[in-house]
C-alpha cells in the first residue's frame, strides 16, 4: 500500500511538472558574435601584444611610476570598487547557504482558557491528568527544540543562482581592473600634460626675454631717430601680452596638479616631475599583436563576457520558477502545558517531519514577466559584449593611425620651428640695417612662439597617443 502511495505521489509530481512546462513562454537566447579580423593592418604581424607589459615596466619616468603607485593604492573610486567586490563575494556565500538545510533553535511560551460551553471545554471538564488531576482552567503551552527546513534543488535553481553570483563576483573584479587601466592612463595623461605646460611656460619666458631685448634696441634706435614711438609702444604691448599669458599657463599648471592629486586621493600639493628633456622623449613603439588577443587582455571585454554568462544562467533560474518546488520540514523538541512537565521524557518529547510539493498554477504573471525580463537581459548582455569588442578594435585602429599621423605632423612642425627660429635672427639683422620694418620682426617672433607652442602640443599628443594605445590594447591593470 505504501508503494502505491509513493507511485501516486511520483506520478502527480511528474504530471505537475509537465503541466508547468507547457505554460513556459517560448523564448530564445542570443549568441554573441565575436568574430574579428585576423590582423589590424594588412601585412602587420606582431608576435605579441604590449598589453602584457606591467605599467611599472611600461613607463620609464620614476616620478610617474611613484604617482601611479600612490594612485592605485589610494584612489577613492578604486577603494569603492573593492567594497563592491567584497559585497559580490559575500553574495556567493549567501547563495550557497540557500541550498543547504536550515536548522534553527526556537522556544515559545503561551496559554489559553477555553470556554466551558464549547466542544473543547466539555472535553477538558471530563478529562483528568495522571493521579486524578483535572485540566487547569488556564492551559499553558511551552515548547523548545530544533527546527529544520530544506528545499531540494531538483531543477538546479539555487545552484545556478550561486553560479550567477560567482560570475557577478568575477565581473566586479574585471570592473576593478578596467578602472585601474583607466586610472593609470588618466594619471599618465595629466602628468605629461603638466610637463608640456612647464615647457610652454619656459618657451613663453624665452620669447619674452627676446622681446624685451628687442624693446631695448628699439628704444635705443628711437634716441637716434632711426625709429618712432609707435614701434616702442607695439613692442611694449607685445611684451605685456605675453607676460599676461604666463599667468594663464600657471593657472593651468595648478589645475592639472590638483587633478592629479585628486586621482591620487590626496589634498592639493606640488607634483614632483622631470620637465627637462620633454621634447627629446620618443614614444615607445608598441606591438599590437592580433585582434583576438583583445578578448583576453581587455578587462572591459572580459567583464562583458562574464555578465553574459551570468545572464545566460539567470534564464535557467527564472525558468525553474515554473516548476514545482520540493521541500522537507522537520523538528524535534519538548512541549508541555506546564513548565514542570516540559522536559519529562518521553511524555513531553515531540517530533515532526513533512514533505511538501508546491507549484504555481493560477496567475503566473509575475514569474512569466521575470522570465521574459531574464531573456531580455541576456539579449542585452550579448549586444553589450559585441559592442565592447567592436569598440576595443576601433580604439586600437584609431590610435595606430593617430600615432602615424602625429609622427609625420611632428616632423613637419619641427622643420617649421627651426626655420622660424632662424628667421628671427635674420629679421633682427634686417631691422638693424633698416631693410625691414619692426612689424616684420614682431610677426616673426610671434609666429615662432606659436609654432613652438604647437610643436610642444604635438609632442604631448604623441605621448598621449602612446598611452591610449597601451590602454586600448588592454594594458595598465597588471601590477
Amino acid at each position: 500500500m505504501l508503494t502505491n502511495k509513493n507511485n501516486v505521489l511520483l506520478a502527480t509530481a511528474v504530471a505537475m511538472t509537465l503541466l508547468q512546462a507547457c505554460g513556459i513562454p517560448d523564448m530564445s537566447k542570443k549568441t554573441a558574435e565575436t568574430q574579428l579580423p585576423e590582423q589590424f593592418k594588412p601585412g602587420l604581424s606582431d608576435p605579441a601584444s604590449s598589453a602584457t607589459l606591467k605599467w611599472q615596466d611600461f613607463f620609464d619616468d620614476p616620478h610617474l611610476r611613484s604617482l601611479l603607485d600612490t594612485a592605485v593604492a589610494n584612489n577613492k573610486e578604486i577603494n569603492i570598487m573593492l567594497q563592491r567586490i567584497s559585497m559580490a563575494q559575500n553574495e556567493i556565500q549567501a547563495r550557497k547557504g540557500e541550498y543547504m538545510p536550515f536548522v534553527k533553535f526556537g522556544a515559545s511560551a503561551g496559554g489559553e482558557k477555553t470556554a466551558q460551553y464549547t466542544r473543547n471545554g466539555a472535553v477538558e471538564d471530563n478529562l483528568t491528568i495522571g493521579k486524578g488531576q483535572s485540566f487547569p482552567a488556564f492551559l499553558g503551552d511551552y515548547q523548545f527544540g530544533l527546527f529544520s527546513t530544506w528545499e531540494i534543488d531538483v531543477w538546479k535553481k539555487l545552484r545556478n543562482a550561486t553560479q550567477v553570483a560567482v560570475y557577478d563576483y568575477m565581473a566586479s573584479g574585471e570592473g576593478r581592473n578596467f578602472l585601474v587601466t583607466n586610472l593609470v592612463a588618466e594619471v599618465a595623461h595629466a602628468y605629461y600634460e603638466l610637463i608640456a605646460l612647464d615647457n610652454q611656460l619656459e618657451n613663453l619666458q624665452q620669447n619674452i626675454a627676446i622681446q624685451q631685448n628687442g624693446l631695448l634696441v628699439v628704444k635705443q634706435l628711437q634716441t637716434f631717430a632711426r625709429t618712432n614711438s609707435l614701434a616702442v609702444k607695439r613692442y611694449e604691448a607685445e611684451v605685456a601680452k605675453n607676460q599676461a599669458r604666463q599667468y594663464d599657463i600657471e593657472q593651468q599648471i595648478t589645475v592639472v596638479e590638483n587633478r592629479i592629486n585628486t586621482l591620487l586621493g590626496r589634498t592639493p600639493q606640488p607634483i614632483e616631475r622631470t620637465s627637462n628633456g620633454f621634447m627629446d622623449i620618443k614614444p615607445k613603439a608598441l606591438s599590437v599583436g592580433i585582434p583576438s588577443e583583445l578578448l583576453q587582455n581587455r578587462p572591459d571585454i572580459r567583464k562583458a563576457e562574464l555578465e553574459l554568462k551570468a545572464a545566460d544562467l539567470n534564464i535557467d533560474v527564472a525558468r525553474a520558477n515554473f516548476y514545482p518546488s520540493f521541500g522537507i520540514k522537520a523538528g524535534i523538541g519538548f512541549e508541555g502545558f506546564a513548565m514542570k512537565y516540559l522536559i519529562n521524557t518521553p511524555e513531553s518529547l515531540a517530533a515532526m517531519v513533512a514533505g511538501e510539493l508546491v507549484a504555481p498554477l493560477v496567475n503566473k504573471n509575475a514569474i512569466t514577466a521575470e522570465y521574459k525580463n531574464a531573456n531580455a537581459k541576456q539579449v542585452q548582455a550579448a549586444y553589450e559584449y559585441e559592442q565592447s569588442i567592436i569598440t576595443a578594435y576601433a580604439e586600437v585602429a584609431n590610435q595606430m593611425a593617430n600615432i602615424d599621423n602625429l609622427d609625420k605632423n611632428y616632423q613637419l612642425k619641427r622643420q617649421q620651428v627651426e626655420a622660424l627660429v632662424k628667421s628671427i635672427d635674420v629679421a633682427n639683422q634686417l631691422f638693424l640695417s633698416a631693410r625691414a620694418d619692426y612689424l616684420e620682426v614682431l610677426l616673426t617672433q610671434r609666429d615662432a612662439l606659436e609654432a613652438k607652442k604647437e610643436l610642444i602640443e604635438t609632442k604631448q599628443k604623441q605621448i598621449s597617443a602612446m598611452v591610449e594605445l597601451y590602454k586600448a590594447l588592454g594594458g595598465g591593470w597588471q601590477s
